[in-house]
């Protein structure tokens, strides 16, 4: 059996070549979503506990850091931000901080939440009611409804795309990227997988349940050596649904 190809295209040679390696443009609109999500050989994120530092290596970070450099704005869930108070910004490879968003409907996170560290990065908070604490300065406040008691991800692309982001990566966690698994609005999926077996934890995937394997996802994927972990590269463009900009649910 041949040995996984070493990281390209991983490691390009400019900025330019990682951008159009590791977020190419999209097949079915003006926007490309990525998703990443880092798990153990046996599909867990997280302990029973929530805890999740660090499932993945220092090489696997890195990776994700230069997704980060990649892309316009990163995304992740109100529990992801919760659980681990995330930076979200560019630090172990050359780059420019992404716009920072946090998917929050009920407005539960904290203004002294490290995401909203003022550093001249924008910043957007998404939520479905207007909050009662102190709003932080200069974050962007985008109120979306949610008929179904969750904001669509196609409405939260739509008011992305109104504020001029393309690239946008969605950073986790496991619910926030099924999500936009199941709603058929990623274009790619980056699955990095660590040599570690937990037996038990918090699944990396919530998806409907099946009964035949012939329901189950396909998928065109290829697959990288990061040190000890593997990178999967999914392409998912075949179920993308096209987005329709021109409709929105957000109160203005």
């Amino acid at each position: 059996m041949s040995s996984l190809p070493v990281v390209p295209p991983f490691t390009s040679r400019s900025a330019e070549q990682d951008i159009h390696a590791l977020v190419p443009p999209g097949l079915r609109d003006e926007m490309t979503i990525i998703g990443q999500l880092g798990q153990t050989l046996d599909g867990r994120i997280a302990t029973v506990t929530g805890h999740s530092r660090y499932v993945n290596g220092p090489a696997s970070l890195t990776h994700l850091h230069r997704l980060r450099a990649c892309v316009d704005a990163v995304l992740v869930g109100i529990g992801t931000a919760l659980a681990d108070d995330p930076q979200l910004n560019v630090r172990l490879t050359k780059g420019t901080n992404p716009v920072r968003i946090v998917l929050d409907p009920s407005a539960r996170l904290t203004p002294n939440a490290k995401v909203w560290h003022q550093d001249g990065t924008r910043r957007l908070w998404l939520v479905s009611n207007i909050p009662s604490s102190l709003i932080p300065p200069g974050v962007e406040l985008v109120v979306l409804n949610t008929p179904s008691g969750h904001i669509d991800p196609k409405d939260i692309l739509r008011a992305l795309h109104a504020r001029g982001l393309r690239r946008v990566l969605i950073e986790g966690g496991a619910e926030t990227v099924s999500r936009f698994m199941r709603a058929g609005c990623l274009d790619r999926l980056h699955l990095l997988v660590a040599p570690i077996i937990m037996g038990s934890g918090r699944p990396a995937f919530n998806l409907p349940a099946i009964q035949t394997m012939d329901e189950a996802l396909r998928l065109h994927t290829k697959a990288y050596v990061l040190e000890d972990e593997v990178v999967y590269d999914i392409d998912l463009s075949a179920q993308r649904v096209p987005i329709d900009f021109s409709s929105t649910s957000e109160n203005r």
